[in-house]
Formats: C-alpha cells, sequence, structure tokens
C-alpha cells in the first residue's frame, strides 16, 4: 500500500537525483567555458595579464626572448698564422673595438702593428700528443677544435654565448644577437647549420654544424665539453676537421644540433649572385670561403664588395638580404628585390615559386656533382635571352629619420650587356636605377617570418623604376 520504495527510500532518491542533476550542470557549464573560450573578465576585478580574461595579449603575454647583448657574446676564431695577413681584413668588417669581445686561435706568433688595434690573438696550446690518422686532413683540426674549451679556461666573465668561425667567416652580430636572443643560455644549446652540399653533409654528417659557417656553444654545455674534449678528441683520430669533432662529443653528450639557416658555410664556387638573391626568411648570421667566391659586388675587391653590403644594410641589418617579389603589369615584367643588395628584372611572368628558388649562378663544392648534389632546391641559369635577368646592384642607401624611411638607390652595371631578345615586347634595358623605398623594421623577427612584399610605385623620372618594399596587407599575395 506504500508504492514500490519506502519515505527513507524516496528520500534517498532525491538527494541522489539532486546530485546528479549538480553534477550535470557542472559538466554542461564546464564544457561551454572549454568550447567558447574563456569569460570576458573587468578590467577592475583582474588584470589584463590574467590567463582568465580574453583581452588583446600585451607586449608581456608574447614569447619569451633573452636579453643577450653583444657583451655576453664571446667569440673564437680558428685562424693561421700564415694567411693571417689577408684573412683579417674578413675579421675587420664585423669587428669593433671595445666591444666585440674575440679571440683569434693561431698556429704561431704572427707580427702585429702596436699603433692599430685588433683583437686578442692567441697561440693554440700543444696537441702533439693527440692521434690523427686522417690522410686528406691537416692536424690543425685538433687546435683548432680546441678553441671553444681554451677561450673558457681563460676565465672571461659575463659570458653566454662562445661562437666559434674561422679566420675567413664574415658575421652579422646584430642578427647573431638576434637569433641567440630567442634562446635559454642557460640550457645546453649547440646552433648553427649544415653544408649548402649534399655530398659534404653525407661525408660529414647532417647532424653537424659546419665550423666555416659558425656555431654557437651556450656557457653551460661550452663547460660540459671543456671537461670530457680532450678524453673524446682521442677516440675520433680519424675524423677529418675541427667541426665533425665538435659534433662527435655533442653526440656523446647527448646534445642535438640546433638549425639556424642564418648561418652559412657557403661550400660552393662561382657567384654568389642566386645564393644571396634568394636569401631564406631568416636573419642574415655569417658568410663563408670568401676567398673562393667571386667579390659579391663586379669590378670590387671581395674585402671592398663586403663592407659596400654592410654599409648598405647598416640602417636595417634584421632586413639584410630578404627576399621580396611583385610584378610589374603594364610592362610584364617579374621582379625580385633581395633588400640592401639586388634588384632583379625579368621579361614575362615568373612565379614567386620559382624566384624564391636560387638561381645556379654557382658551382657545387664537388665538381662531379650536379644540381641533384645540393641540400635544397636550386633552378637553373635560363637558356632563353629573353629571360636573362637584367641585374641592379645596390649604389647607396639613405635614411630618413623623421619617416624612419631608407631610400636605396640601385643601378646596373653597364659592362653586363644583355643578349639580343626579338620578344615584342618591353624591355628592362630602358631602366638606369631602381629607387627601393622600405620602413626600418629592426623587430621583424619577433614577428612570425613572411616574406616581405613589394609594389610598383609610379616614377615621373625617365628610366627610373620605385618600388615599395615592406609588410604585407591583409590579403595581399605576390601575384602578376
Amino acid at each position: 500500500q506504500f508504492g514500490l520504495f519506502s519515505p527513507r527510500s524516496r528520500i534517498a532518491l532525491f538527494f541522489l537525483l539532486l546530485l546528479f542533476l549538480l553534477l550535470l550542470f557542472h559538466s554542461l557549464f564546464s564544457s561551454s567555458l572549454f568550447l567558447l573560450g574563456p569569460q570576458i573578465c573587468p578590467l577592475s576585478d583582474v588584470s589584463r595579464t590574467s590567463v582568465n580574461c580574453s583581452s588583446p595579449p600585451s607586449p608581456a603575454d608574447r614569447p619569451h626572448r633573452y636579453d643577450t647583448q653583444l657583451k655576453h657574446i664571446v667569440f673564437c676564431i680558428g685562424a693561421s698564422s700564415h694567411l693571417w695577413n689577408t684573412r683579417k681584413e674578413y675579421l675587420k668588417i664585423w669587428w669593433r673595438q671595445n666591444e666585440t669581445r674575440v679571440f683569434v686561435w693561431v698556429d704561431e706568433e704572427v707580427k702585429r702593428d702596436a699603433k692599430k688595434a685588433s683583437p686578442e690573438i692567441r697561440v693554440s696550446g700543444n696537441t702533439s700528443h693527440f692521434n690523427y690518422t686522417n690522410t686528406q686532413g691537416t692536424r690543425s683540426a685538433l687546435r683548432i677544435t680546441r678553441a671553444v674549451s681554451e677561450t673558457l679556461r681563460l676565465g672571461v666573465k659575463d659570458v653566454r654565448w662562445f661562437v666559434m668561425g674561422d679566420d675567413d667567416t664574415v658575421f652579422v652580430v646584430e642578427n647573431l644577437i638576434r637569433i641567440l636572443s630567442k634562446y635559454d643560455h642557460k640550457q645546453l644549446y649547440y646552433i648553427g647549420h649544415t653544408s649548402e652540399s649534399h655530398i659534404q653533409n653525407i661525408f660529414f654528417s647532417y647532424a653537424m654544424a659546419f665550423g666555416g659557417g659558425g656555431f654557437a656553444i651556450s656557457y653551460p654545455l661550452a663547460k660540459e665539453l671543456e671537461k670530457m674534449q680532450d678524453h673524446c678528441i682521442q677516440r675520433y683520430p680519424s675524423l677529418y676537421g675541427s667541426d665533425d669533432r665538435i659534433q662527435a662529443c655533442m653526440a656523446e653528450l647527448g646534445v642535438p644540433l640546433t638549425r639556424e639557416p642564418g648561418f652559412h658555410q657557403y661550400d660552393v664556387y662561382g657567384n654568389l649572385l642566386g645564393l644571396l638573391g634568394a636569401h631564406p626568411v631568416a636573419p642574415l648570421v655569417s658568410l663563408h670561403h670568401l676567398d673562393v667566391v667571386d667579390p659579391v659586388f663586379p669590378r670590387m675587391s671581395r674585402v671592398q664588395a663586403l663592407h659596400h653590403l654592410f654599409y648598405a644594410s647598416k640602417d636595417d641589418t634584421a632586413s639584410m638580404l630578404q627576399q621580396s617579389i611583385c610584378y610589374d603589369k603594364v610592362s610584364n615584367w617579374s621582379i625580385s628585390v633581395s633588400w640592401g643588395y639586388v634588384v632583379q628584372i625579368v621579361r614575362g611572368v615568373m612565379l614567386p615559386r620559382d624566384m624564391e628558388m636560387p638561381m645556379r649562378t654557382f658551382v657545387n663544392w664537388y665538381p662531379q656533382g650536379d644540381f641533384m648534389a645540393y641540400s635544397f632546391n636550386t633552378r637553373p641559369v635560363s637558356i632563353n635571352p629573353c629571360q636573362k635577368p637584367f641585374i641592379f646592384y645596390v649604389k647607396s642607401t639613405r635614411f630618413i629619420e623623421n619617416r624612419k624611411q631608407i631610400v636605396g638607390v640601385y643601378t646596373r652595371d653597364h659592362e653586363d650587356i644583355p643578349p639580343s631578345c626579338k620578344w615584342k615586347m618591353k624591355s628592362p634595358d630602358q631602366l638606369d636605377s631602381v629607387v627601393v623605398v622600405k620602413r626600418q623594421e629592426t623587430d621583424r623577427w619577433l614577428k612570425s617570418p613572411r616574406r616581405d612584399c613589394c609594389r610598383v610605385m609610379q616614377s615621373n623620372k625617365k628610366g627610373q623604376m620605385q618600388l615599395w618594399v615592406g609588410n604585407c596587407r591583409e590579403g595581399e599575395i605576390s601575384v602578376a
């Protein structure tokens, strides 16, 4: 007569049902937060940096960067005494007296001019007790591989990074600082890049930072390396050079290579136009093997050409060699700008996918290597005379302070006579100069990488083209 459940059972059932509804409500509320995002909260209740507020990110919310400065970096340069008199000219391009801490390690004492400032030069320690069995290399690899450890033993203060390079390596110091500022110097880091030659990477290792292009070792890793390096070297007598010995020790320490494509070994011969004219979307950090390639500008010595390149880019080193692509739709031309270096104009439409690919103006480190022997995609130099690019090299740049703009003038090398072309279309031969205007953008690498856009502007001066280079607008793409 009392039904299926007693009063006591009904009360228990009621509380169970109530508990179930509460749990269901909590579950649905949590799901809505997950699906719809965090709730908006007033600034008076919670600070703008609260993770529970959907406010725009402040500078403090950006990915953390470390305040690495030039004073925190020590350069270790492996040098040859008998080449020092000529190779020191490369170091003068980027070394700054009383600012850049550089230790040059040579095999024997070199003559110095007491009246001229120079970085500190030291003779490497004795390595005669180390075994070296490679028949193609030289024993100097043993002393150079110990340059970081020997520099560490000098007790230099306030060091975050040791940067290794050769006496023919040229560093873009500002960009090196930008790169290293991304990484926690208190952790173990081995930063650099591989060779342009696939064959070189096979012979040595794709896990190795090539020493001529330069590499960076964080201070804690340098300390670990110094403890074990001499024993490590003894285990690898058959290796060729200094950088493969470093990598072998890194393998024993378990530290992998962190790749940064702005370090350039340049294991190539010939003209660097194709490589420098299509630089990857990354800061230019270093150049190497400058004695075996053509000067980067025609009718200049190698050192003069490098001074000119650095001077032209001094007001925006972050943008040095950065490529942008656009089209003159009236003249039906394809245009590539490598900022601070060169403007190339080609008749007809060449798609961005092809233009951002380096043109093979250079040859492989190994004579038997063909286009498949590179570690990146390349394109051939066109055999069609009508598609030979017209080259305009940077002549001068000028910074306009009140506009924060840089105006660059690029002119043709008139000794480079274009071949005859039978196409019935306008020829870039009618141009004497290209003026490139861009805004100074020293913080470009704090944002996600993207190639700049360029736009053809109206020019009232005969024989002159004017271009604007800068950030792409919303929805802007490079298309003819």
